[in-house]
């Protein structure tokens, strides 16, 4: 190396270690729906109240775009999902949450608009949104896809139904998944063929215990579900167990960064968010600060 680019990395790594500029810079979208205002079926009480708490609660969380969307009829929703994957093509990490009506069709999950129909199975293809177009939505995302559906509730389309198909199975809840994408998570409110509470509150239990955890600081995602699982099943008296489907690497996947410590210091950068943090900051100039990173910096960069 020479001495020239010797000085210039020293620089550049000085300003890494000492400047007080935040530690995390991916960044981070979200799309929130909440369905309640059903046409043809009985209003359900708490999807929009849900969706307006997580809302909050992602907007809370530093996130870079929070588009929350309400009673969204069949092409009101398949706008917003359109309008989602150019958000998410320069993201970081991307979330869908839904909250609402979801069915399950010969083994597909579909989310519900509040203008559907549903008289006969098939109309389900052109009424509905199935869960694969959700996970368009998120599928451009570099570092992670999150979906989140509080939608397993007990759904009064599938006993009006006709069915033009005698074989076609309409399940109870919804159908369990297996993400293809990489580093993509499901997180449904309620495990595969079992149904899920509206609650009695203003929200519902699995929304009311993402809320406590799923943006707390530090906390590894599936730690964090982990928590929600432990909660619902407590305030349902055991009737109800959320379900995460997917799977992540080895390291630690927090939605919101570790917070500075009471020292002073920035907590440790986890692995996954390494490199686009370096990208970031050599392109806008500036550094990161954190004993960690810079001890990591000198190991890995002292030339010999």
């Amino acid at each position: 190396m020479g001495a020239f680019r010797k000085i210039v990395l020293a620089v550049l790594l000085a300003g890494w270690c000492f400047s007080g500029s935040p530690a995390f810079a991916e960044k981070r979208v979200a799309l929130v729906i909440g369905n309640s205002n059903y046409e043809k079926v009985a209003r359900l009480g708490n999807p929009t109240n849900d969706a307006g708490l997580m809302a909050d609660t992602f907007k809370a969380a530093g996130f870079d775009s929070v588009d929350l969307r309400r009673d969204l009829k069949v092409n009101d929703m398949r706008r917003a999902l359109r309008d989602f994957v150019d958000k998410a093509g320069d993201a970081d990490v991307a979330v869908v949450y839904y909250a609402g009506h979801g069915i399950e069709v010969d083994g597909v999950n579909y989310l519900i608009p509040v203008d559907a129909v549903l008289d006969r199975d098939r109309d389900i293809y052109d009424e509905a949104l199935s869960l694969d177009r959700v996970l368009v939505s998120v599928e451009p995302a570099k570092q992670l896809r999150l979906v989140i559906l509080d939608a397993c509730r007990d759904n009064p389309f599938v006993k009006t139904m006709k069915r033009t198909v005698a074989t076609r199975a309409l399940g109870r809840g919804l159908a369990k998944v297996e993400p293809n994408s990489p580093n993509t998570l499901i997180a449904f409110a309620s495990k595969a063929g079992s149904t899920a509470s509206d609650g009695d509150g203003k929200y519902s239990p699995f929304t009311a215990a993402l809320v406590k955890y799923v943006t707390k600081p530090g906390l590894d995602l599936r730690k964090a579900f982990g928590y929600v699982r432990d909660d619902v099943l407590k305030s349902t008296g055991k009737r109800q167990e959320p379900y995460v489907y997917g799977s992540l690497g080895g390291d630690d996947f927090p939605l919101v960064p570790a917070k500075p410590s009471e020292t002073g210091h920035r907590s440790p950068i986890p692995r996954w968010t390494l490199g686009a943090t370096m990208n970031w900051h050599l392109m806008q100039g500036t550094g990161i600060c954190g004993r960690h990173f810079c001890m990591l910096i000198q190991r890995d960069f002292t030339p010999t």
